[in-house]
This record gives structure tokens, C-alpha cells and sequence, in this order.
């Protein structure tokens, strides 16, 4: 593989978009209908925790719904690219009513297990990104059930770790809406967020610094996007620049994407370390987010961005199963390895991995696509050629 020619860009789109469907069609098609409970029962980790299953359904929707959440927003342009985003449009806003329906036999675990907080974040967020796609067309029933369950999971005191970022990122989604918000829950997790960051592009996940993929897949983008959202809010934080410290968030973030690009092997291949490995390619969400936000690094080409992320997903993503017979993710890593999972893993917590599809809300003709692929650092490192050295940062 680290042999063989690049792919194009309309390659790397296309098989973005039949991953993109392939993790998509279950989950929204049944829960459009009501019917996901009802014809899914989650794998659970063998080392399972004991907590309601039922999370697990929260866990699949909101966190498929925000990976795709860019890509949902594009304009209509008629293509069958577009006939595609239009139905899963359609069939993620008729699961939102069956999601906060207590009548519904999809009806959400919003209560009990604190994990619903997590996973309201990702729903949020989802809503964040695409706010005219997602938010504006739902129902006025829908959205007063939605905003009274995401009132009610205040309930849940998040520890002192990345958790505090899902309490925040509600409150900011509130705010955005016109709704009652806690200014005091956002302005903590900021604060803690920049007491705990340890340097060069990375933060330690509450005290101590921990050697993973945490900084991927919750702490740099919801930061960066919690940050952004006051600022177009215009909403102030006592004693902090709220500007200042979003463009510093984004220094960071593009920092640690530098870090992130490094750890793709020539072949795709990339370090598998620390806790929840099997959240797959949501590692390379915040590439996939600075792309979409057009806010890469010079360092990193959009060319060489896009190869080294997709070598990466065509590498994890081989084998077929990574997805079971009924098409849901499986847990696992490169393949169905249920014995990866933490405590806390299920089948909907792999739906993470659509984070890394992020930069298909840059539509087919944006240079991201369009641009030829080049070779990323290890790539070129591996095959004798010249490559950028490496030096730390001090922001």
C-alpha cells in the first residue's frame, strides 16, 4: 500500500460517502420508523459495567448525527450524492421526534446512567454544525421536549475530566437558541480545560496527563467549537477574552493536527494507544475539523491532509467485520475485536467514528476534493525522500 499510487479526490469522496451510508443507513433508516430498538440489541463489551444497556441507542444516534452533521448541511444541487443527503436529512429529523417522544418506542434513555450526558453533547453538537439542517425544520413539540431533556440532564455533576466539555457544550447550545443558559458551567470547563493544558498542542484529561486519543475525540474540537459558538453569540466569560482564547484553541488544535498527521504510517497504519481504541478513525476528527472549518495549518496541504487521513480509514475500515451481518459497527479496531472494549463500550459508542468524516460538509468541488494527493510526513520519511523536521511550540 505505501507503495502504490495515490488515490484522487473523487475516489477519496466516494468512499467516504459508502462508509458514510454504510454507517448511516441502519441506524437512521430504523429509528426514522421507530423500529431501532426493536430490531438492534447492542454488543456490549465483554467487560461490561453493569449500566442500563439502553444507552447504547443515544450513544449511536447522537454520535453518528454529529460526524455527518456538516455534510447534511450542504445545499441541494441535485446530484445523487445530494438525493442520498436528503433522505438521511429527512430520516435523522423523524428519528429526532421518536428520540424525545415518550410514547415512542424509541424514546431516548435520557435518565438514570449519567452517560447521557456524553452523548446529549454529541447531539448537540450535531446540532451546532448544522443548525438550519437539523434544528430549524423540527417541530415545535419536538424542539420543547429536546430542550427540556437537555435542561433536565443538569441533574448529572460531571467529574473533573473531559466530561465537564458535555455540560458545557449543552449550555452553549441553549444559548444559541435564545434559551436560559448556565454561563457558570461553560466558564468552568473553559477554565479547567486551560489549567489542564500541558503543551505542545496536547491537554491532560483532568489532572493528569493520559497518553491518548482523548484530545481527538472530545477535548480539542468541542473546545474549539464551544469557544466559537459564544463568539458568535457575542456572550462574554469574566476575566477572559473570549476571541483571544478561541484563536489560541485553534493554534492548539492545528498543533496537535500536525502531531496526528505524523502518526499515520506510510501504509496507513497509525499508533493504537490508550483507552477507547475501538472509536476507530474519530482519532482524525480534529484534521477532518480544521479542514471543514478551512483552518489548516500551511504545514498541512489539504492534498496531503486528505491522503493520509483516507490511506488511514482504507486501512481500518478492510475488513468487513468491522460491521456485522445487519450492517451496525461491530467493536473492534481494524476488524470485529470485542475483547478491545472498555467498560463502557457498546456498539453505539463505535458510531464515534463518524467524526472522521467531517470534511464531507466541504462540498465535492472545494479544493479539499480537488486538490492532488501528496505524500504525508511518514510517507515521504519512510521512502528515503526529504521531509519537514519537528520542533515544539509555545502556545
Amino acid at each position: 500500500m505505501a507503495d502504490r499510487p495515490l488515490p484522487d479526490g473523487a475516489s477519496d469522496r466516494a468512499f467516504s460517502l459508502s462508509l458514510l451510508q454504510q454507517m448511516s443507513e441502519p441506524v437512521l433508516g430504523l429509528m426514522s420508523r421507530g423500529r431501532l430498538r426493536r430490531q438492534w440489541t447492542p454488543e456490549l463489551s465483554p467487560s461490561w459495567d453493569g449500566r442500563d444497556p439502553g444507552v447504547a441507542y443515544l450513544e449511536a444516534y447522537g454520535r453518528l448525527l454529529d460526524g455527518i452533521a456538516p455534510w447534511l448541511a450542504l445545499p441541494d444541487d441535485g446530484t445523487a450524492e445530494e438525493r442520498m443527503r436528503a433522505r438521511f436529512r429527512d430520516e435523522a429529523l423523524q428519528a429526532m421526534t421518536h428520540a424525545v417522544d415518550p410514547n415512542s418506542p424509541d424514546y431516548l434513555t435520557w435518565t438514570g446512567h449519567g452517560q447521557a450526558l456524553v452523548d446529549s453533547a454529541f447531539l448537540t453538537s450535531a446540532l451546532l454544525r448544522a443548525p438550519d439542517a437539523l434544528w430549524a425544520p423540527l417541530d415545535k413539540t419536538t424542539k420543547q421536549r429536546l430542550i427540556k431533556e437537555i435542561k433536565g440532564l443538569r441533574r448529572v455533576d460531571p467529574p473533573y475530566q473531559n466530561w465537564m466539555l458535555f455540560a458545557s457544550m449543552n449550555e452553549v447550545f441553549l444559548l444559541s437558541i435564545g434559551e436560559q443558559w448556565d454561563p457558570m458551567r461553560v466558564h468552568v470547563s473553559i477554565r479547567k480545560m486551560l489549567e489542564w493544558y500541558v503543551g505542545d498542542g496536547w491537554y491532560a484529561d483532568g489532572e493528569r496527563f493520559h497518553f491518548d486519543y482523548y484530545n481527538s475525540y472530545v477535548i480539542q474540537p468541542m473546545l474549539v467549537q464551544i469557544l466559537a459558538t459564544l463568539v458568535d453569540a457575542g456572550a462574554s466569560i469574566t476575566n477572559l477574552d473570549v476571541p483571544e482564547e478561541l484563536a489560541r484553541a485553534v493554534r492548539r488544535e492545528q498543533r496537535y493536527g500536525e502531531h496526528l498527521e505524523r502518526l499515520i504510517g506510510p501504509d496507513g497504519a497509525y499508533a493504537a494507544i490508550g483507552r477507547s481504541l475501538t472509536y476507530r478513525t474519530a482519532v482524525h476528527q480534529p484534521l477532518g475539523q480544521l479542514a471543514w472549518m478551512e483552518k489548516l495549518p500551511d504545514v498541512l496541504p489539504q492534498g496531503q491532509v486528505r491522503a493520509a487521513t483516507m490511506a488511514a480509514q482504507r486501512r481500518v475500515f478492510a475488513d468487513k467485520s468491522n460491521f456485522n451481518a445487519d450492517g451496525f459497527l461491530t467493536i473492534g479496531f481494524a476488524r470485529h475485536q470485542p475483547t478491545l472494549g472498555d467498560v463502557y463500550s457498546n456498539a453505539g459508542s463505535m458510531y464515534i467514528a463518524s467524526e472522521s468524516l467531517m470534511a464531507l460538509g466541504l462540498g465535492p468541488n472545494h479544493s479539499y476534493w480537488t486538490d492532488a494527493p501528496m505524500d504525508w510526513t511518514m510517507r515521504r520519511a519512510f521512502a528515503g525522500q526529504d521531509f519537514r523536521k519537528d520542533y515544539p511550540v509555545g502556545y
